[in-house]
């Protein structure tokens, strides 16, 4: 039987959409981002959406009937439940998939312009508006797109795709020139890309998040620091102190010198934007932080760099999945964010149990799952040992790498005061090592690095 196109009665569609966001995962997380329940002109339409868009934002999935009535508490409630779903009936079920998604876009369209336009009157008539604000939004509202992009036609694209060959990647650097060689110039600019940071517990990698967002805000970027290890106040705390190389210990004493430090660096970086957001750890998923971002850019905030600390405190908001599962879902929708905010992710992790007292954390000591692993695009150890805190150096290995190579290590310098990471400016390609997978010593290798970079330091202190 061939299925039927499906006809615009916007009544009937109404019925057909809830339908499909009732029975479909794939068609809900398609239209859950442009869909509002004031869209709907049946209440209890309405009334049944906000029930299913509030559940598949916290678990990440259609609602089962068991589920949908545990959800549904109050008597209006289950009542316009009921009354979906025996409305049901009066629909075709049988309609094309294609011509759905095209109705779909176009009922989505008109929906979010009608709104638009309500919103925009009522902003002229206050005469309070923003012409260009106001053109933005049109233009998303006439840009709503549910049918993605078909993909390269390989042997149709020859020319593009030699084209394409001689074109230089856009990256931000990390402020690290020897990782940013490593990465193939840095993070790349216009995302589709997750890096991921791990070492043992109070190794430092928040002092290697709060660096990178300090960094990327140094060029003029926008960089939102989601935070669910520690609160904004302390992230702020960190920033300011490598700003203005005032110890975090004296920031209280130094305020005059720490607010004239600040604004000339405002002065000085007129672009520069940097969003702390503390969310309590295990509190949000993915989809949350999705919709935390997009209401960023509605506000005229679009980042350039995300970074997250750290990416084990995420939930996945999916029952019944071990541990594996769970973590390398979130890994995948992180990553996934971004592609769609067109900016690269920084994120970290712990290293598992048998990671403990490595000299060097490698792939199979991620944390929690593999899958994590897995799914980044790049992955860098970090590690001290006594002797180094001392010596005031942190040690970062490259394990994974899709933009250079991996089995590489390095040092930074970290200065306790400001926990300040910078490059030391001896390091040369000597320290750019290279660590065989058997960890037997080897000219260059992580233990003869150690007595390099310590003797190098001696010397300094010699000099000196």
């Amino acid at each position: 039987m061939q299925p039927k196109a499906l006809s615009f009665d916007k009544k009937l569609f109404e019925k057909v959409f809830i339908y499909n966001c009732l029975k479909d995962p794939l068609y809900l997380e398609t239209i859950i981002d442009h869909t509002k329940p004031s869209f709907f002109e049946s209440e209890n339409i309405k009334t049944v959406y906000s029930v299913i868009h509030s559940y598949f934002c916290s678990h990440r999935k259609i609602p089962n009937t068991t589920e949908l009535n545990l959800h549904v508490t109050d008597n209006d409630t289950r009542k316009a439940l009921k009354e979906v779903i025996l409305s049901f009936k009066d629909i075709d079920k049988t309609y094309d998939k294609d011509v759905l998604l095209n109705i779909t876009e176009k009922f989505l369209k008109e929906k979010t312009v009608f709104q638009t336009v309500q919103k925009t009157s009522v902003e002229i008539q206050s005469g309070d508006f923003d012409t260009a604000k106001i053109f933005k939004e049109f233009e998303k509202a006439c840009n709503i797109s549910l049918v993605h992009d078909h993909g390269m036609d390989y042997l149709e694209s020859i020319d593009k795709h030699c084209e394409d060959l001689l074109k230089t990647f856009e990256t931000i650097s990390s402020g690290w020139p020897w990782l940013d060689d490593k990465l193939g110039g840095g993070f790349m600019k216009h995302g589709k890309a997750l890096y991921l940071f791990f070492g043992q517990t109070n190794v430092g990698k928040s002092i290697f998040l709060g660096n990178i967002a300090t960094n990327v805000l140094e060029q003029d970027k926008t960089v939102v620091l989601i935070s669910m290890e520690m609160s904004e106040e302390v992230y702020s705390k960190r920033i300011s102190a490598c700003i203005s190389d005032i110890p975090m210990s004296d920031l209280k004493e130094e305020i005059p010198s720490l607010k004239e430090s600040l604004n000339n660096y405002k002065k000085d970086h007129i672009n520069s934007k940097l969003i702390i957001k503390e969310f309590p750890p295990k509190s949000v998923t993915p989809t949350h932080i999705k919709t935390y971002i997009h209401r960023l850019i509605r506000k005229g905030i679009t980042p350039e760099l995300i970074v997250i600390d750290y990416l084990s405190l995420i939930s996945s908001g999916t029952k019944g999945l071990n541990s594996y599962e769970s973590q390398k879902e979130v890994a995948e929708q992180i990553r996934s964010l971004s592609y769609e905010f067109g900016c690269s992710i920084v994120t970290a992790v712990q290293t598992n149990r048998s990671g403990y007292g490595d000299d060097q954390p490698e792939l199979e000591s991620t944390s929690e799952s593999m899958g994590i692993a897995h799914t980044v695009d790049a992955q860098i150890s970090i590690w001290t040992s006594e002797e180094d805190k001392d010596l005031q150096i942190i040690h970062m290995g490259v394990v994974k790498n899709r933009f250079g190579p991996r089995d590489c290590q390095s040092i930074l310098e970290i200065d306790y005061p400001t926990l300040k990471l910078k490059e030391p400016d001896d390091v040369t390609s000597d320290l750019m090592v290279s660590v065989k997978p058997n960890k037997k010593p080897v000219a260059g290798s992580s233990d003869n690095l150690k007595i390099k970079s310590t003797l190098d330091i001696i010397q300094s202190l010699d000099n000196d």
